[in-house]
């Protein structure tokens, strides 16, 4: 993951100053909040969630091939002992 510089932000001035970091996220899109000089959290706006956890159809499809080239040997003794 690419982390922009200027979305960090430490954890001190995060509790003291909240507002600036929706401010950044609004912004940016996410902000890195630094606990001991080294990345803790990662505050991003709701709405991106639903876009990062959406698969394409195409990303499933491939997957799902991969999955079944590995597996051949296990699905078709499943599907044997069907019969």
């Amino acid at each position: 993951m690419n982390v922009d510089t200027s979305t960090l932000i430490s954890i001190t001035e995060a509790n003291q100053n909240f507002s600036r970091v929706a401010r950044l996220v609004d912004e940016k899109g996410s902000a890195v909040i630094l606990k001991n000089n080294k990345p803790r959290y990662l505050i991003i706006n709701f709405d991106t969630v639903n876009e990062n956890e959406t698969a394409s159809d195409e990303d499933v499809l491939s997957i799902s091939g991969k999955l079944m080239k590995k597996n051949r040997k296990a699905y078709e003794e499943l599907d044997s002992q069907k019969s």
